[in-house]
């Protein structure tokens, strides 16, 4: 049996600062030809992008990718609305859950898995201010314990 191999092309790491993430699920995505060219070298931008549910079918907005250079007459708009690849039963989960007051999807990564381009979608709620704090304040009270052990145990 083959392994899998999985490549990151781009993370969201704003997202995780940025909401609570409940859930997530792989969703693969209709591209064109130069659109996989160009995420394959990188030229990807996940940051500002959503998904939403139309109709019963996911679709992802806000996600930028770069033309690719040699694709003169077959490069598309950089910003158009993309499809995920979604199984029914995961559409109707994920529409559940946005039905709820708060709750969004949120890309969280892009990466090409057994030559296919996927992505890495979470069920995710906003948070306040006040629990980012939270956040950093525990991220820099894990460090500072970290280099009080390694301090205490180097020296």
């Amino acid at each position: 049996m083959k392994k899998e191999e999985v490549k990151v092309v781009a993370t969201n790491r704003r997202a995780r600062h940025e909401y609570f993430i409940e859930d997530t699920v792989e969703a693969g995505l209709v591209l064109t030809g130069t659109e996989v060219k160009s995420i394959r070298q990188g030229k990807i931008n996940v940051k500002e992008s959503y998904a939403t549910i139309e109709n019963g079918e996911a679709f992802v907005y806000g996600m930028h990718i770069s033309p690719y250079e040699q694709g003169n007459i077959y490069n598309v708009d950089p910003l158009r609305k993309r499809k995920l690849l979604l199984h029914k039963r995961e559409i109707r989960k994920l529409n559940s859950f946005i039905m709820q007051k708060g709750y969004t999807l949120v890309p969280l990564s892009i990466y090409i898995k057994n030559g296919l381009v996927k992505m890495e979608l979470a069920v995710a709620k906003g948070k306040k201010l006040y629990d980012k704090r939270q956040d950093i304040a525990k991220r820099d009270a894990e460090r500072r314990m970290k280099q009080h052990l390694s301090e205490k145990y180097s020296g």
